[in-house]
C-alpha cells in the first residue's frame, strides 16, 4: 500500500514513520514553529529514499536568501532527482532546482503550475508564497492561495495555513477588511500560526492602527514567539507601532530585547534589526553602539551579494556604524552580482543597487544624490521583495533625505502624499507639520 501524507498525496520512498515525520515537519513550518530542519533530517535519516522530505529541506534552505543555504539546497535537488518519484514530486524536485540556481521566478511558475493541478498540495502553496513574497509579487501572493481554496475546509490539517496565507495576500493588495477577518479566524483555528499573525500585524501597520496593532500582538506573545523562527519579525511589528507613535525607549527596548538581543548572524533575523534601527537613525535618534554590533554580523555577508533586499539592510548598518570599507566590499559584490545568471541580478539592477548607493549617500551626507537615486524606483520597489511594510523604509529615506538637502517643495510634496495615504499615522502628521515649518519661514513671491 502506498503511504501517503496527511491529505492524501502519495509520498515515494516513504514508510509511515517517516511520513509521520513529514506531516510534522509541514505542521511546523507552516507555523514557523519547533525545528523543521530537524524533524525532516530525522525523516531523510529513516528513509534515505524518501523524494519529498529531500524536497522539503531543500525549500527550507533555498529560501533562507544566504549562499551558504543555497548550497544546501542544491545538494537536496541532487539527492532527489536521483530518486524519481511521481510527476507531482518530480515537478518538486524541479522547482527547487530552478530555486536552488536562483531563477525564482521559474520556481514560482512551476509551482503554480503544480498548485492548478493539485491545490491540496500544502508544501507547493507554501513554498510558492514565500517565493512570492521574496520577489514583491502581491498579485500572486493572493491569487495562488485563491485558486486553491475552494478545494479546502477547516476539517482538513493545515487549513489555518491556507487562511493565514491568503490574509497577508489580500493585505498586500489592500483589501485589508478580509485580510485581517482571515487572518483572525487563521489565530482561532491556531494560536501559534506565527504567519497568520503577521498578517493581521501588516493590516494594522497600514491602516495606522498602532494601539490596536500593540494590543493584538501583546495578547497572547507567547503563542507566536515560542520557538518561533518567525519571532524575531514579529516583534519587528511590535516594534513597528510603538516607532510611529514616537515611543522610542519601547523601541530600543525591543531592539535590545528579543529583536537582536540574542545577535542573531541570520539573514532575514538582520534585516529586521537594520530597518528598526535605521528608521531611528532617520528621525536623528542616537541608538549609541548598536549600529557596530549589527555591522559585525552583517560583514560576513558583504561580499556576497546574492539576494538584493538583504544587501539594502546590510548597507544601512555599514552606514550607522561608520564602515564604509563594508559599504565598499558590498557595492562592488553588486556589481559583480549585476552579471551574473539569476533572477538577483535582475533585482539588483533594477532596485537594490540604486537603493543601497542612496543609503550610502545619505550616511554620506549627500542628501540630493539620495533623493536622484530613490524617486525613480519607487514605484518599482517591489521587484525586489519584501512587503509594502518592508519597502515603507524607502519613502522614509528618501523623504527625510529632501528635508535634508534642503528641497523644500519636494520634502512638502512627499509629506502631503504620505499624510494620504496614513492620515492617522502620528509620523505622517509630523512630517505635515515640518514641512508647513520650513514653508512658514519661506520668503514670499
Amino acid at each position: 500500500m502506498a503511504i501517503r501524507d496527511c491529505l492524501g498525496l502519495p509520498l515515494t520512498g516513504a514508510t509511515e514513520a517517516s511520513a509521520v515525520l513529514y506531516d510534522r515537519a509541514v505542521h511546523e513550518l507552516q507555523c514557523f514553529v519547533g525545528d523543521p530542519v530537524a524533524t525532516i533530517d530525522a525523516a531523510i535519516a529513516t528513509s534515505p529514499g524518501f523524494v519529498m522530505a529531500h524536497a522539503f529541506k531543500g525549500y527550507l534552505f533555498g529560501l533562507a536568501t544566504e549562499r551558504e543555504a543555497t548550497a544546501v539546497a542544491l545538494d537536496c535537488h541532487a539527492a532527489a532527482v536521483e530518486l524519481g518519484g511521481t510527476a507531482r514530486e518530480r515537478a518538486h524536485v524541479a522547482a527547487l532546482g530552478h530555486l536552488g540556481r536562483g531563477r525564482w521566478h521559474d520556481a514560482a511558475a512551476l509551482l503554480e503550475d503544480l498548485t492548478i493541478e493539485m491545490p491540496r498540495d500544502a508544501l507547493a502553496l507554501q513554498a510558492g508564497h514565500q517565493i512570492d513574497f521574496f520577489t514583491g509579487n502581491a498579485r500572486m501572493l493572493r491569487d495562488r492561495l485563491a485558486r486553491a481554496l475552494p478545494a479546502w475546509d477547516e476539517a482538513m490539517p493545515g487549513y489555518h495555513a491556507m487562511l493565514g496565507m491568503q490574509a497577508f495576500g489580500f493585505e498586500e493588495m489592500g483589501d485589508y477588511v478580509r485580510a485581517e477577518a482571515l487572518g483572525r479566524r487563521a489565530t482561532e483555528i491556531e494560536p501559534r500560526d506565527g504567519w497568520a499573525q503577521h498578517a493581521v500585524a501588516h493590516v494594522m501597520e497600514m491602516q495606522s492602527r498602532q494601539r490596536d496593532g500593540i494590543a493584538w500582538m501583546r495578547a497572547n506573545p507567547d503563542a507566536w514567539s515560542r520557538e518561533s523562527f518567525l519571532q524575531v519579525h514579529n516583534w519587528w511589528h511590535l516594534a513597528l507601532f510603538h516607532y510611529d507613535l514616537g515611543e522610542i525607549d519601547e523601541v530600543l527596548s525591543l531592539y535590545d530585547g528579543p529583536i537582536f538581543g540574542s545577535r542573531s548572524t541570520i539573514a532575514l533575523n538582520m534585516v529586521d534589526a537594520s530597518a528598526i534601527l535605521w528608521r531611528l537613525h532617520l528621525g536623528g535618534v542616537d541608538v549609541g553602539g548598536r549600529w557596530a554590533a549589527l555591522a559585525e554580523n552583517w560583514a560576513p555577508k558583504a561580499k556576497s551579494a546574492n539576494y538584493a533586499f538583504n544587501d539594502a539592510h546590510a548597507m544601512m548598518a555599514f552606514v550607522g556604524a561608520g564602515r564604509s570599507d563594508l559599504a565598499a566590499t558590498l557595492i562592488e559584490a553588486q556589481r559583480v552580482a549585476m552579471e551574473s545568471g539569476g533572477d538577483n541580478a535582475a533585482f539588483t539592477h533594477d532596485v537594490g543597487h540604486p537603493v543601497t548607493l542612496a543609503i550610502r549617500a545619505f550616511g554620506e551626507g549627500n542628501f540630493a544624490e539620495t533623493v536622484r537615486l530613490l524617486r525613480p524606483i519607487r514605484s518599482i520597489a517591489h521587484r525586489f521583495g519584501g512587503s509594502h511594510a518592508q519597502r515603507d523604509v524607502i519613502d522614509l529615506t528618501l523623504i527625510e533625505a529632501a528635508f535634508r538637502a534642503g528641497m523644500a517643495q519636494l520634502a512638502t510634496a512627499l509629506s502631503a502624499e504620505r499624510f494620504a495615504a496614513r492620515p492617522d499615522s502620528p509620523l505622517s502628521q509630523l512630517l505635515v507639520k515640518r514641512a508647513a515649518a520650513i514653508a512658514s519661514m519661506q520668503p514670499s513671491a
